[in-house]
């Protein structure tokens, strides 16, 4: 597989292998693009114009934005209009649809799915294999488990989608699903496994099916410091 490097775009950073970037794409000093990347990948509507090559779908493309000392593992897919800060780090794999933005200094697991225009901070950690729809915003300094779902319709397939909002420093345990339109506030912690099914207020501690208050944050951080410090 060659890669292909569009005359419009502007790369300062560093590819290790054969990759793609398409349009008026942008990447920063100390960026590392691994090989088996696609930057500025047309969204769905141009591609059912029928374009005829590689030429056509730079052509087509917007093209994205990828700040500095970023690392864009292997396989990542990430499609025209995305702007990414800096210092952001993703792991195999990992596709983000288009108009999504990434805050500075997060952390993208492999085989993550940001799939449609979703807005996540900064110092965000999400593990791998979490998919994230259309309409999710995810604020600063929050954690989610590997193979947590956020979904965005609540009476699939229907014409309406309603995001999730997922607060300041909240943790999203490991499996988690949030129904649609809810919104987890600053602090909250979804135990492992939780369906959540409405709104959590801030500083929660929500566990089951579906999830019910168990705790403050408070209580919980202290149960946090007596496992880790062993006893």
């Amino acid at each position: 597989m060659g890669g292909y490097i569009s005359r419009k775009a502007r790369v300062l950073g560093k590819i290790l292998g054969p990759s793609t970037i398409l349009g008026e794409s942008f990447v920063g000093e100390g960026t590392i693009i691994d090989q088996q990347v696609y930057i500025g990948y047309p969204r769905r509507s141009k591609l059912l114009s029928n374009p005829g090559g590689i030429e056509e779908l730079d052509a087509l493309s917007s093209g994205s934005k990828i700040g500095s000392r970023c690392v864009i593992r292997s396989q990542a897919i990430i499609y025209e209009e995305v702007e990414i800060g800096d210092g952001v780090e993703m792991g195999h794999g990992v596709m983000i649809r288009e108009g999504s933005k990434i805050g500075s200094n997060t952390r993208i697991g492999s085989f993550t799915q940001l799939d449609g225009a979703v807005i996540i901070g900064s110092n965000v950690n999400i593990q791998s294999r979490v998919y994230l729809p259309h309409l999710t915003v995810v604020e600063d300094d929050a954690f989610i488990g590997p193979c947590a779902i956020i979904t965005n319709d609540r009476y699939p397939v229907s014409k309406r989608l309603s995001g999730v909002r997922i607060g300041r420093g909240a943790v999203i345990g490991a499996g988690a699903i949030l129904l649609a339109g809810i919104r987890i506030s600053e602090g909250v912690v979804v135990a492992a496994g939780a369906v959540v099914t409405k709104d959590v207020p801030a500083n929660k501690v929500v566990a089951g099916i579906p999830a019910r208050i168990k705790m403050d944050r408070k209580e919980y951080d202290e149960k946090k410091r007596t496992y880790e410090g062993g006893s």
